[in-house]
């Protein structure tokens, strides 16, 4: 039987896939450098921007976010998480080549040059700059220095415990984004709304994290998940309780009504439910519990559209 990487598959990749099934066989490395099969990651990358839009339609008496904007962020999030992605296997070649669930991947196993990772890099830049440059002009010097933080996010799990908490101020990055759209402005619900943003991030991607605890404590690799060990719950029940009140005052400062308030203690029930199924030791439910966050984001988003439309009509 072929291992992983002579069948030029990933070790963690999603089976059963389009990618492995029905993407020619020249676009399949590209499309696992990007992962394209694993859509989880530009949903949580989409999340802050789409709940900042909402937010901003609320504020606006809108009857609900901008459908342009929204699907422009849409566009945007799945090509720079791509192009995330890509960025950090290069950063990280030599410490995924050391860990069982990554040295399959398309870098480490030969699947493509470095040479070709970078091009690949490049193409899904300019797809990021032209939804970019379709914002106001704030919007777009917002965007751009985003990239300060997505620059150096790779190196931090080499020199701090926290490298999630960068990971946060780039992902939420579009909790910012979607009310500068909108306003060509920053203003203080936004920025609740970024920091709640980045204690969630820290929160599930700690989840994430306890799967690769020991390959990471042996290859020198920090985290979260390893500085909080038996301590998880109880940091994450802080993370997630304090990203709660951050949502709710954005909530208060676009004055918001009962419809986005419900969305928020849904919310917070589905984050406990996490709290209470998680077991560090079980990869497997770590990272369901983790995809789970899918679902907390449709939840608080859908709180947000729901009163934006009742407002409308009062």
């Amino acid at each position: 039987m072929q291992n992983d990487t002579i069948a030029g598959r990933v070790a963690d990749a999603v089976r059963g896939h389009w990618v492995d099934t029905r993407a020619p066989e020249w676009l399949r490395p590209y499309a696992r450098l990007a992962r394209w099969e694993r859509p989880i990651g530009w949903w949580l990358l989409l999340w802050p921007c789409w709940w900042s839009a909402a937010l901003a339609g609320i504020a606006g008496g809108r009857a609900g976010p901008d459908p342009w904007h929204l699907l422009l962020f849409m566009i945007g999030a799945i090509a720079m998480r791509g192009a995330g992605c890509t960025y950090n296997d290069l950063v990280d070649q030599d410490i995924d080549d050391k860990v069982a669930r990554t040295r399959s991947r398309p870098l480490p196993s030969g699947q493509v040059t470095r040479g070709q990772a970078k091009f690949f890099l490049v193409l899904q830049l300019l797809v990021g700059l032209a939804v970019l440059l379709q914002f106001n002009g704030f919007a777009v010097l917002l965007g751009i220095a985003s990239l300060a933080v997505v620059a150096v996010y790779p190196f931090m799990k080499r020199v701090t415990n926290w490298p999630q908490l960068f990971l946060g101020l780039a992902f939420s990055w579009g909790a910012l984004m979607g009310w500068a759209a909108a306003f060509g402005r920053l203003d203080w619900p936004a920025v609740a709304l970024y920091c709640g943003g980045i204690l969630w991030t820290i929160g599930y991607d700690t989840i994430y994290a306890h799967q690769d605890k020991e390959d990471d404590a042996l290859v020198g690799v920090r985290s979260t998940a390893r500085l909080f060990g038996t301590w998880t719950k109880p940091a994450l029940a802080a993370l997630y309780g304090g990203a709660t009140v951050l949502f709710a005052l954005a909530l208060f400062g676009v004055d918001a009504g009962p419809a986005a308030f419900a969305g928020v203690a849904v919310g917070l029930a589905h984050l406990v439910w996490q709290i209470v199924r998680l077991d560090i030791d079980d990869p497997d439910q770590c990272l369901k519990l983790f995809r789970s966050n899918t679902s907390y984001g449709w939840i608080l988003f859908a709180g947000l559209v729901l009163d934006a439309m009742v407002q409308a009509l009062l």
